[in-house]
């Protein structure tokens, strides 16, 4: 358990006890305190009682008691006070803090078994039979979203997320790299792409506001059961990529919305270079000046329509019709045509793929 953990417990308990309660470590020093200006201080005479007792020692005014009897390696419980109801109150919250540890225990075991999952690091056939172990719901429906962190932070990413998600005991939130922490979250029902969009969206506002961080966010589609968290974990990275290349000023992006530019980003370059190669001859692309291509993604946005994308340009429509007439001798397609239109558009995500396509995972 985190020292922040057992802080968190002795805060609660504060008030109940109305004496001065804390944690010491192994070493002998204050990890948790009711009193914080005591944190960080070494008890080592207490250290050598308890080494003389065994179980629990009374100590220049304090009680201290091992939080688990069995393992002298265990943190210890203090409390001010020398008689019978400081070793009561000593006795429960070693009660309370042993209880919280194996339930912390337990978490972090399901949270190591999740992780193996996601990076393939467990044979499929053993999936279902550890979940039984942890008893764990094999068919639960999940979603795995990466939060990426683009920027320093003084806290841990992890503890960050851990924090953000704290009431949420369905859910698993594991570290997979320095930068990169994945939350695993239960899914009940029907849920559309959209919500979990939002969340994404609330995460990195939460994150920025409260930790003054910038992070991006991939989310995979909804897993059938627990096996297929490689399998999701493996979306959300590639939303995540695609992100990089096609969409750099999102910062929440889902596997399900992906549309074309998930099918490009798994081709082969050889087989992309051949593509560009026929659709345009050369240099014809190149000859296009970015307010063309401006007007290009104007008319692809507006659906083709030249009334609107005109009054979008702030052009007149014969303005309009003379540019897209200029892009047609120029390549060849005419943008007016639909199936025109869609190999010009597929033809600029390739080509946006082949310039800014980065190293894959």
């Amino acid at each position: 358990m985190s020292n922040r953990l057992y802080q968190n417990v002795i805060s609660q308990m504060k008030n109940a006890t109305q004496s001065t309660i804390g944690v010491l470590d192994k070493n002998g020093i204050i990890v948790a305190c009711s009193d914080f200006q005591k944190v960080g201080e070494v008890k080592m005479k207490a250290m050598k009682a308890l080494a003389f007792s065994g179980e629990e020692a009374i100590c220049e005014g304090y009680t201290y008691r091992f939080v688990n009897i069995q393992d002298k390696d265990s943190v210890i419980a203090f409390v001010e006070g020398d008689n019978a109801v400081a070793s009561q109150t000593v006795q429960l919250i070693c009660v309370s803090l042993l209880n919280i540890k194996e339930l912390y225990d337990e978490k972090y075991d399901k949270n190591s078994f999740i992780k193996n999952i996601m990076l393939d690091n467990i044979l499929p056939s053993d999936v279902y039979v550890k979940s039984k172990e942890l008893a764990l719901d094999g068919e639960i429906h999940h979603v795995v979203m990466i939060i990426k962190f683009l920027s320093h932070t003084d806290i841990l990413p992890l503890e960050i997320v851990q924090s953000i998600f704290a009431d949420r005991s369905a859910d698993y939130v594991v570290s997979v790299g320095e930068q990169d922490v994945v939350l695993v979250r239960q899914v009940e029902g029907e849920t559309e792409v959209e919500e979990f969009e939002k969340l994404g969206e609330t995460v990195v506002e939460t994150i920025g506001s409260e930790f003054y961080a910038k992070v991006c966010v991939g989310i995979s589609s909804v897993t059938d059961n627990i096996k297929d968290l490689a399998k999701a974990y493996k979306e959300a990275r590639i939303s995540l990529e695609v992100g990089k290349v096609f969409d750099l000023e999102r910062n929440v992006l889902c596997y399900e919305s992906l549309g074309i530019g998930r099918l490009i980003y798994q081709l082969p370059v050889t087989l992309c270079d051949v593509f560009m190669q026929e659709v345009f001859k050369k240099g014809s692309l190149e000859s296009l000046d970015s307010d063309t291509l401006m007007t290009v993604q104007s008319f692809f946005k507006n659906n083709l329509n030249v009334s609107e994308t005109s009054r979008a340009l702030f052009v007149h429509r014969n303005t309009l019709v003379y540019r897209l007439e200029k892009i047609r001798k120029i390549t060849g397609l005419d943008l007016r045509k639909f199936e025109h239109a869609v190999t010009f558009k597929v033809a600029l995500m390739v080509k946006k793929y082949l310039t800014n396509r980065p190293t894959k995972f």
